[in-house]
């Protein structure tokens, strides 16, 4: 069956069209260019800001003037990932999607239903005019998967509705009323590379396999991070067989959790096949840690052409200590809400740079989470005091608040009774881990009253990205019988 013949049909063509443009963080004008289209091309108010947000303004239905507005809210980017097996350029490619059974999927990379389905959605119902609804406003903002930067960017005073629904989870049957906080941290390590001692060999070492995933839903999944697990085999490669780093590269995004890194490394001649052998325990080692997690790990060594430099020996080992002492993964459970995590970092991303000449630099960038701000200080001062400790160079930026739930609102009662009559059981109220847009717009706009929800979205920032066809016509049903109420 064919994606546009699903029903809902309205959100699944709409969904399909999205995948037919290229729309990774950080390329909005195509996908800004559509929907501005789509908004005038059904004769409705479409305003875009300066940043590239659109909103799209529908007058309230016959007998729902006098109701005040809704906000239905989503983001037009998606997360650009791929097996490293498939060519794809997320700068021009249309997303390969299909149906498998009862989910939509995509061909070896990311799918784009975070957040695709929910602007799809909202989309639909300002197609639809037999819908019943208070005045609506479809707020679409940019670049919310690599900073929420069209959420910082909006001014207040521009949307006017009072009740903002966030299209932007990924569990049907739960409603959202509080998200984590988060902070980026860059770091920093500048040398200049050294001759490849004489006599060496090289070996490029390579993990690969993992499940990867989002960084906040998917991160008490205990799921394996490539990048802690190379640096624990280079640590021992370099401290028992002479081996030297040349260069390193894992992750490619802050808020997905690595899924595959890989290091240069020189060794003297008669230690290569010591090295193979390292490698083939350490897989084998990998393989029973993670046993029931991971089902594709591998690690392997191929000999490769000798590099220009290694890293000094000096760098090196700082570099090897800070990564493995780094804290990565769950800190803290919520105490009140033991299944929900407070604080978390992501160790996502390493790169090596020449600058010029034999000038170099690596760059580890990191995403820490919490609901609790002064536990995401704490893990700030963390990553700093390790990384400081080598001698590199630490930086923050792009923090973000978190979502304060508020159990006694509105929209809160007004769902809950909803999904009770529609579907004959309650819906669970949730804080999630993932950063929501919620606690931002709510800064510009105090006294906004914020929900999030949406269909069931598995493995949201990896290649095994998959949207549940069922949820998605339980949550369009949802959504129109809670616009009715409203």
């Amino acid at each position: 069956m064919k994606i546009e013949e699903l029903n809902p049909k309205g959100v699944w063509k709409n969904f399909y069209a999205l995948t037919q443009i290229p729309r990774p963080s950080g390329k909005k004008e195509a996908v800004g260019r559509f929907l501005v289209e789509y908004g005038k091309s059904l004769g409705l108010e479409t305003v875009q800001d300066e940043i590239g947000n659109v909103i799209i303004r529908k007058p309230a239905s016959a007998g729902m003037e006098g109701h005040p507005g809704v906000i239905l809210q989503g983001h037009m980017d998606m997360v650009p990932q791929k097996n490293s097996d498939v060519e794809f350029d997320f700068g021009k490619d249309p997303i390969r999607a299909y149906v498998d059974g009862e989910w939509v999927t995509a061909e070896g990379t990311t799918l784009g239903a975070d957040n695709g389905i929910g602007v799809a959605t909202a989309m639909a119902v300002l197609a639809d005019d037999t819908i019943q609804h208070p005045a609506l406003e479809a707020f679409f903002t940019v670049d919310e998967e690599t900073g929420m930067y069209g959420a910082f960017d909006l001014k207040g005073g521009v949307l006017q509705g009072k009740t903002l629904i966030n299209l932007d989870s990924e569990e049907e049957g739960e409603l959202y009323v509080g998200c984590a906080g988060g902070v980026d941290a860059t770091i920093t390590f500048d040398y200049f590379c050294e001759p490849v001692p004489e006599g060496d060999k090289a070996l490029r070492v390579v993990l690969k396999g993992l499940k990867g995933g989002h960084s906040g839903c998917d991160i008490n999944l205990q799921r394996a991070n490539a990048n802690k697990l190379l640096f624990r085999f280079l640590k021992e490669a370099v401290s028992e067989y002479e081996a030297r780093l040349a260069r390193v590269e894992g992750g490619s995004l802050r808020n997905s959790i690595p899924r595959e890194a890989e290091a240069v490394l020189t060794v003297p001649a008669g230690g290569v096949d010591d090295i193979k052998q390292l490698v083939d325990e350490y897989e084998d080692l990998f393989i029973r840690e993670f046993d029931g997690v991971e089902d594709n790990l591998q690690l392997f060594a191929e000999e490769v052409d000798l590099p220009a430099g290694v890293i000094p020996e000096e760098i090196q080992d700082s570099l090897i200590h800070a990564m493995v002492a780094c804290p990565n993964g769950v800190y803290r459970m919520i105490p009140e809400m033991p299944d929900v995590v407070e604080t978390s970092n992501n160790l996502a991303m390493i790169s090596t740079h020449q600058l010029k000449d034999n000038e170099c630099r690596i760059q580890i960038c990191c995403l820490t989470r919490s609901s609790v701000e002064s536990r995401k200080e704490e893990m700030q001062e963390m990553i700093e005091s390790c990384f400081a400790l080598a001698g590199a160079k630490v930086e923050f930026s792009g923090s973000y608040p978190g979502w304060k739930p508020n159990l006694n609102s509105h929209i809160l009662e007004v769902m809950q009774q909803t999904y009770k009559e529609e579907f004959g059981q309650e819906a669970r109220i949730i804080t999630i881990h993932a950063g929501l847009e919620c606690g931002i717009i709510g800064r510009n706009y105090p006294g906004m009253d914020m929900i999030s929800f949406g269909p069931t979205i598995k493995h949201p920032h990896s290649p095994d990205e998959k949207v549940n066809i069922q949820t998605v016509q339980k949550f369009w049903q949802f959504l129109l019988a809670t616009l009715k109420k409203l």
